[in-house]
């Protein structure tokens, strides 16, 4: 289940929509663009409150073109872009990645990081995080480390 504010967003607030399979056609039209990634919305109140917020956010950095991620196609995305949060919300010029804001931040917060962000040049996404006591597996996937801070 979705949350109504973030379904609205396409039809009521003119956000794209796109996939993993549409995201390389956006991003070539647009110079600035910013991806919304909602998560899980059944888990994460937090995306609703982003849904609210960004419309507004937007109408101060208009040449931002907006676009909701399809919830197929968030994981892998997730991959390419690297944040380990969600909500996420990632910045692009063209194809290159200027930078990505997790979960909620209060107004002002907003504006000096979405303000950075849009002065900073493409580069590459910063490495992945992994949580504090996980560590990568031989294989690839993640298990918790042994606490031996004690």
């Amino acid at each position: 289940m979705s949350s109504p504010l973030i379904e609205a967003l396409p039809t009521r607030h003119g956000f794209a929509t796109v996939t993993e399979a549409t995201l390389d056609a956006f991003l070539a039209a647009h110079a600035d663009s910013v991806l919304f990634f909602p998560g899980d919305t059944d888990r994460l109140v937090e995306s609703a409150d982003v849904a609210v917020i960004l419309p507004e956010l937007l109408k101060s950095f208009p040449h931002v073109a907006p676009a909701l991620v399809e919830k197929a196609s968030e994981r892998p995305l997730q991959l390419r872009f690297r944040f380990n949060a969600f909500p996420a919300l990632v910045f692009l010029r063209g194809d290159g990645y200027l930078g990505a804001i997790t979960r909620v931040l209060n107004w002002p917060e907003y504006m000096r990081e979405i303000g950075a962000i849009l002065a900073s040049e493409p580069s590459a996404p910063p490495p992945y995080k992994f949580p504090e006591h996980c560590v990568p597996a031989a294989n690839g996937s993640a298990n918790l480390a042994e606490d031996i801070s004690e």
